[in-house]
Parts: C-alpha cells; structure tokens; sequence
C-alpha cells in the first residue's frame, strides 16, 4: 500500500481545493503517528468526511464530531476532528474573500535554483523549510489548525510542491527536479 501510494500519488503536483484540503487534513491526523496508518485509514476518512468537500465539512456540527469521535475506522483524535471541520470552514471563509486554497498553496513553491541537489538519504530531507514555515504562517493567519512546518512540508512534498525523492529512487530516474 505505501509503495503504490510512493509510486502513483506521492511527489506528483495536486491541485484543487478540495484534494489540497484532504491532503492538508489527512497530514494533520497523521501527525505523531505512520503515515501507513492514515493509508490505511483514508477510504474511511473520505467517507465520514464527505469526500472533504469543504462546504460539506463547514456544516459539520458537534453531532458529527460526536459521530467520528465513535467511528473506529478513522483516527478518533478530537483537536484533529475539529481542526479539520475549523480548517473546511477557514478554506470557505478564503474562497468568499477571492482566494483560492489552491493559489495561497501553490504560493509557496521554493525558487529551484533555491533548492540543493536530489537528496542522496533521508537525512539530507529537511524537515521544514523557510517556504513551508511562511506557509503554515499564512495558512494560521486565514484560520487553519494543524498546519505547522513540518505538516506543511510534509504537505508540499505529497502534493509535488516540492520534489525530495532520493537520487537513487526509480521515481526520480529521469526527471528534472522541478519546483524543488
């Protein structure tokens, strides 16, 4: 499952503010866990959570939190559950001020040239960034939760804002190391 989900999703740019708005959702509930475990978890995150179509999560009450909070298939963290119903109504709110998820997202796409070589190890991955610092700033100031540096970096490197494959990854063979 998470060889497929390296291969197939992970690094690849992802627009749209719904699917920005469940990978920055599913980053959040993994915080302190295995992404393995959200992997594991997503089918059923997508369901209880309206396929996070942000309108549908804003109008999400406190018998829905009552009801994931119960729901044995998701994680059952309720600061996480409530982020994600604060952060639908925070994308919403910035959509009726003129912005999109996508745009403040895609904002913060590192200068390539900014950018060291493919990395060789993990070690040489950083775990945030001066770009997913500013980001979690902006994302905190239009009233999202959950969205440190490190969870946005982890963001931007799922959703191909950034490319940390290692060198020696068959992901990475061949290609130029855009917005990187």
């Amino acid at each position: 499952m998470y060889e497929a989900y390296h291969d197939t999703e992970w690094g690849l740019p992802v627009h749209g503010d719904g699917a920005l708005f469940e990978r920055i959702a599913l980053e959040g509930f993994q915080s302190g866990l295995a992404w393995i475990t959200v992997l594991r978890k997503r089918p059923a995150f997508r369901e209880v959570f309206a396929s996070f179509e942000p309108e549908a999560v804003a109008a999400f009450g406190e018998a829905d939190v009552a009801r994931l909070l119960e729901d044995a298939r998701i994680i059952r963290n309720r600061r996480k559950i409530e982020a994600t119903i604060d952060n639908a109504r925070a994308l919403v709110a910035l959509r009726d001020a003129g912005q999109t998820l996508d745009e403040l997202f895609w904002s913060f796409a590192p200068d390539p040239a900014s950018r060291p070589a493919r990395p060789a190890t993990w070690t040489d991955v950083p775990a945030t960034t001066p770009e997913s610092l500013a980001l979690s700033k902006a994302l905190k100031k239009a009233g999202f939760r959950f969205v440190g540096p490190t969870t946005m970096y982890a963001a931007m490197q799922a959703c191909g804002v950034v490319d940390d494959h290692l060198a020696t990854c068959p992901s990475a063979a061949g290609k130029t190391r855009i917005n990187s």
